[in-house]
């Protein structure tokens, strides 16, 4: 039987916003979130949905951004269940233009998911925000067009995701989308969530990184 994403989490949407805050766990509900929250919205965009989310940490830009810069890193960034696997060899060299493949399980189904870089901006000494665009080229999605953004804020750096999605089904897919898609891709970011304050959500000493508290 094909289990839907697991993964612990709450989910607290706000009735007149459609905003959602994400808390992840782990098994044992003691780690949870707190400056490092996620903040999820998904919203009807056309054809399809728009997913947004936003994160601080409190490391630099110069920790944040190498660690996503490395493609195989995002292994770490996925739930297990998925067995995502990515297929191009190390060292990806990213830029405008560069394809990488990737095979993941989705409901235990194997899927090939082929991505084209559509933006490269690094972070320069002209520019200290930075932000990349992946968008699928071939993967279980009609269309999946993802734009990372990174800030730096109060001595930490902010994370942006906006996902633009359409998913199969023709006139069932809103029907699709309610009954397993936002609820896998939510449960997805919540997830990548927890991995990133797990991985940088502790201030280095003397960094002075403090979330802002408007």
């Amino acid at each position: 039987m094909n289990a839907p994403l697991a993964g612990h989490y709450s989910r607290h949407r706000d009735a007149d916003t459609g905003i959602a805050r994400i808390r992840a766990t782990d098994r044992a509900d003691t780690f949870t979130m707190s400056t490092t929250d996620a903040i999820v919205q998904v919203t009807r965009h056309g054809k399809g949905w728009v997913l947004t989310a936003s994160q601080w940490l409190p490391r630099s830009m110069d920790e944040v951004w190498p660690f996503f810069a490395d493609a195989h890193n995002l292994e770490e960034l996925t739930p297990p269940i998925l067995n995502f696997q990515i297929l191009t060899p190390k060292p990806i060299d990213m830029h405008q233009g560069t394809l990488i493949d990737y095979r993941i399980k989705i409901r235990g189904i194997p899927v090939n998911w082929k991505t084209e870089i559509e933006r490269w901006d690094p972070p320069s000494a002209d520019r200290p925000d930075a932000a990349f665009i992946d968008n699928q080229i071939k993967g279980p999605y009609t269309r999946w067009n993802h734009l990372h953004t990174f800030e730096p804020k109060d001595g930490g750096t902010l994370c942006g995701d906006r996902v633009e999605y359409e998913v199969p089904g023709w006139f069932l897919a809103p029907v699709v989308n309610a009954i397993a898609v936002q609820k896998d891709v939510e449960k997805i970011f919540a997830y990548r969530a927890r991995k990133m304050a797990e991985l940088f959500g502790t201030p280095k000493a003397g960094s002075g990184a403090q979330p802002d508290a408007a």
